[in-house]
């Protein structure tokens, strides 16, 4: 038997690099999808507007500020094309997909690098000491990924209002801050409503273990950017059965509580777990993963992740994230019994 054969029978391979819920796909949207399946015969246009309130409904805002679109991904060029700028700022290290849709709209980019000894946390005065009004663009990630780590509101505050006097458009992914404990307290949405230059973007891949619907949307509050948007995109750009599940999920509060708690709990346990080792270096985590510097010079990112492989634990090597290098790596919180298995696993080889 090989050694692969071995580890399916074994063990059940679990994903987490993919920082997904691990309550998996919500009943809701299950539930939804089944029971409106002849709905395909039908154009989405005629869901949207119900989408659009159950959207405006979660996220406490007008339905007029929703806009919405097939994933984060595409939300990300939606902006970019509509700011057009010809500089651009990110965070580093911070998704790189970011860099890639901006050096796609050949945009100059500046790198500002968050620094490890500060536990990667934005130091938000110096941050904005380095914009001018050269820069058209900044996309910030609160929680950042992947560092985990949170932006305080009167400072993501002070953050919009230095780049509303700069002319700066901002843009705010909040994908993980449902993750987060007591998230409405950080969220950017409620800064839309007086502020112009700033769009609050959010997905349901991440939280609701959902991307195969690819669905996103953002908050705005900027008539002319929203006018052009509107004029530029339909009501049937979110497919039908993407709308109806959404629509159900988004209320569904029983899965959303019991998510936010699992969460808490296991963020704390996987932490207090690992944190004793003296091989390892751990990035204090807000979100729903968690960055580890490995401090022993023979060991790699790749190292750790062949062992974790042969256990069906499949952890994201950081070498190729922008501000990190093989010496990081990260992992999301699973369940309970899958937690445990991924911290022996690592622990055993670091």
């Amino acid at each position: 038997m090989s050694q692969n054969q071995l580890r399916i029978e074994q063990y059940a391979t679990v994903l987490f690099n993919a920082n997904l819920n691990p309550l998996g796909i919500p009943e809701t949207a299950r539930r939804a999808i089944a029971e409106n399946i002849s709905s395909i015969v039908k154009y989405p246009e005629a869901y949207h507007n119900k989408l659009l309130q159950s959207v405006a409904s979660y996220a406490d805002v007008p339905m007029e500020h929703v806009i919405t679109g097939n994933g984060s991904s595409d939300m990300i060029r939606l902006f970019t094309a509509l700011v057009s700028p010809q500089k651009a700022m990110v965070l580093l290290p911070g998704p790189s997909e970011y860099q890639a849709v901006l050096k796609s709209y050949n945009c100059d980019i500046v790198h500002y690098q968050l620094d490890e000894e500060n536990d990667f946390n934005l130091d938000m005065s110096d941050f904005i000491s380095k914009l001018d009004s050269s820069i058209g663009l900044i996309m910030i990630a609160n929680p950042n990924n992947p560092t985990s780590r949170k932006i305080e509101p009167e400072d993501m505050e002070m953050l919009v209002e230095a780049c509303e006097s700069l002319g700066i458009f901002l843009v705010i992914d909040e994908m993980y801050i449902e993750f987060m404990d007591d998230y409405k307290k950080y969220t950017a949405v409620p800064l839309t409503k007086d502020h112009e230059n700033v769009a609050v973007l959010r997905s349901v891949s991440k939280f609701f273990a959902v991307p195969g619907l690819r669905f996103a949307y953002a908050i705005m509050n900027n008539p002319v950017y929203k006018q052009v948007i509107d004029i530029t995109t339909t009501n049937t750009n979110i497919a039908t059965l993407s709308a109806i599940a959404v629509t159900e999920m988004l209320s569904d509060k029983k899965y959303i509580e019991d998510s936010i708690s699992m969460i808490h709990t296991e963020r704390n346990l996987v932490y207090a777990a690992m944190a004793t080792s003296r091989a390892i270096k751990l990035t204090q985590p807000d979100a729903n993963f968690m960055l580890c510097k490995l401090l022993n010079p023979d060991v790699n990112s790749s190292t750790v992740a062949d062992h974790c492989n042969q256990r069906g634990v499949i952890i994201r090597k950081c070498d190729n994230i922008p501000g990190l290098s093989d010496r990081y790596i990260r992992f999301c919180f699973m369940k309970p019994k899958q937690n445990d298995l991924m911290v022996n696993t690592i622990l055993e080889v670091v």
